[in-house]
């Protein structure tokens, strides 16, 4: 009883802290059971002093106590409610399963007290500790475990952007095409900055810097004009394609899955199509109009072809492909940290209210700006984040002698046409230039395999979706590849 003292005093102290008990439902703790438990436990104390375990007033406050704990759950389980609607923080997150775990350790210990055969109720407890003593030996249960909610709240949020992502009529097919297009516009005058850059010959570290800066700054363009990058979609769509996994009750749900699947191939096939069908002339028109108001190529032939030999198929780009699908990958993560850390500090409120805010830019200002952080904040931080990525990494690489480049679809194709502008016709008779040009279709697949893959993993994990029968998904998708195999690329006619 002295231990059920002490749990319950912790257990008040924990849930009449600010950051848990703003977030437990108001209308559970209306009678206000936390409050009472230091009075009942004080009740209970006297009555199994007294040492009659059967008499009417021992069962009656045994039974009280017992109800006020079940409020007291029903209370800690509500935060998870709140977490998940207003975004997730891991401190939280810990010390309501702390909470929790008191909770239920004071029914353990009441157990063993009233039960008139305690034997049995004390096993159950030894058990319980052993088994605590040994999670607090290793860390990895409690990454897994205090983790596992904010990994789902950022799938989630990349779910919700994911799905602006899929087109299902040919319409939207079309409007994806048009800003793939955009993008790939953006990203030609993207490349030709980047080889400005490289002429002014900067330091490993400030070189990867004003390269990261660069591709961040084309980034969020092609955000704010709401173009679109091909490689950066998988990421987002997976953990949509993931959550529909969980619905997969029958043959109808099962079809309802290959039309998204489908959907998404479409999309991404649109979007990779218009950055590399733009990108190429957009870069080489432009380094033609460079090379005619300089009187000069924008690169040397020399650079010309060490770009293209960077490039060949045989070489290490698949590799580079890959890691960038990687890096990709961990963009869309970040982005949803940032966006679960925006909501949950409720900013969007602190920037449309701020004294210094609002008495900077105005209300209505300041309210257009809480506005448009909340809805593009992690469109923000993505591009932010995977432009310095793109531009740092090969730096910090090479300090460590690693040889590692990444190889964004987009870019590679903008390269070899600011390099077929300096060769001409001769890029045409050149071997370099050929390897180069069928890198181009292997370096998409890689960037969009890795990253949806990496994202389609975690978001299984996150959502706990258990195994499905895979054997009629495959099914079901082979057999829409012998019946409309052209939906995968194109809206058809019949396609959904």
């Amino acid at each position: 009883m002295d231990a059920v003292t002490y749990l319950v005093s912790a257990v008040r102290a924990a849930a009449f802290s600010g950051p848990l008990r703003q977030r437990m439902s108001a209308d559970l703790l209306v009678d206000e059971p936390f409050r009472q438990l230091a009075g009942s436990t004080e009740r209970l104390c006297d009555a199994v002093a007294a040492g009659d375990l059967d008499s009417p007033r021992l069962r009656q406050e045994a039974a009280l106590l017992r109800a006020l704990l079940a409020q007291c759950r029903l209370a800690v389980d509500s935060i998870a409610d709140h977490l998940e609607e207003f975004g997730i923080s891991v401190d939280i997150v810990y010390e309501a399963d702390q909470l929790r775990a008191r909770v239920r350790r004071i029914e353990q210990l009441l157990d063993c007290v009233l039960s008139p055969a305690p034997g049995q109720e004390l096993l159950r407890l030894t058990l319980s500790l052993v088994r605590t003593l040994e999670q607090r030996r290793g860390v990895r249960s409690l990454l897994s475990r205090h983790y596992a909610q904010l990994a789902r709240k950022v799938a989630e949020r990349s779910a919700e952007t994911g799905e602006h992502y899929i087109t299902r009529t040919g319409g939207e097919y079309l409007a994806m095409v048009r800003q793939a297009a955009g993008g790939g516009l953006v990203m030609a005058a993207t490349t030709l900055v980047k080889f400005g850059l490289y002429a002014l010959a900067l330091s490993a570290f400030w070189g990867g810097f004003m390269a990261g800066v660069n591709y961040a700054i084309s980034f969020v363009l092609i955000q704010l004009l709401h173009f679109t990058v091909a490689t950066k979609q998988p990421a987002m769509t997976a953990p949509a394609m993931a959550a529909k996994l969980k619905e997969l009750d029958d043959d109808a749900d099962v079809q309802a899955f290959v039309d998204k699947v489908t959907q998404l191939v479409r999309s991404q096939v649109a979007a990779v199509l218009g950055n590399v069908l733009l990108v190429f002339p957009a870069a080489l028109a432009l380094a033609w109009l460079i090379a005619q108001a300089l009187g000069r190529p924008a690169i040397d032939a020399g650079h010309a072809m060490q770009t293209l030999d960077t490039l060949h198929l045989l070489g290490p780009s698949l590799l580079f492909a890959a890691f960038t699908g990687v890096l990709l990958f961990a963009s869309s993560i970040f982005a949803g940290w940032v966006e679960n850390w925006f909501v949950l500090h409720r900013l969007d409120s602190a920037i449309q209210y701020n004294p210094r805010i609002t008495g900077v830019l105005g209300r209505r200002r300041a309210a257009r700006w809480a506005h448009f952080l909340r809805g593009n904040i992690s469109g923000l931080a993505a591009n932010v984040s995977l432009g310095f990525m793109l531009g740092l990494t090969p730096a910090f690489a090479a300090f460590f002698g690693l040889g590692l480049e990444v190889r964004h679809v987009t870019l590679t194709t903008g390269q070899i046409g600011v390099a077929a502008a300096t060769l001409g016709m001769d890029a045409v008779h050149s071997q370099a230039f050929w390897w180069a040009v069928a890198l181009i279709p292997f370096n998409g697949a890689l960037n969009v395999i890795v990253s949806f893959y990496l994202a389609f993993h975690l978001a299984l994990r996150a959502h706990n979706v258990a195994r499905v029968d895979r054997r009629r998904i495959y099914r079901a998708l082979r057999a829409r590849w012998r019946h409309a195999p052209l939906s995968f690329f194109a809206p058809t006619r019949g396609s959904v």
